[in-house]
């Protein structure tokens, strides 16, 4: 998720409006805001990747995480709702950011009650 998020942001901040299918027009404005929204991505992205490198992972942390992802997802449904059906591949991403999170949320807490337990939750 972590990698996934910072190679997404990356390159939202590099290429701006151009990273979006159909905003290649928008202006300097919009240019602006989605490379502001990359660099937020990519540094969501280092939060998720020092968030895994914790032993136990922090379920909090995931947690945390996780529901900034569903609240995102939310975003992409009242923005369906209130001016319609975007570009495909940004419905193929609202699914996305409303089915990993309800994951993430019932897999928060193996690794910490794994080590309560006394052993490493890849032996689980």
């Amino acid at each position: 998720m972590g990698t996934l998020c910072v190679g997404i942001g990356v390159f939202h901040l590099a290429l701006g409006i151009a990273s979006v299918p159909g905003e290649g027009s928008a202006g300097a404005t919009v240019d602006s805001r989605e490379r502001f929204y990359g660099a937020v991505f990519l540094g969501y992205g280092l939060a998720w990747l020092l968030a895994g490198r914790r032993s136990p992972v922090p379920a909090t942390a995931v947690r945390l995480l996780a529901g900034v992802l569903l609240l995102g997802g939310a975003g992409r449904l009242l923005s369906l709702a209130v001016h319609g059906r975007p570009q495909g591949f940004q419905l193929f991403l609202t699914a996305t950011e409303l089915v990993l999170p309800p994951l993430y949320l019932w897999l928060s807490g193996a690794d910490e009650k794994a080590a309560a337990r006394g052993r490493p939750a890849a032996t689980r």
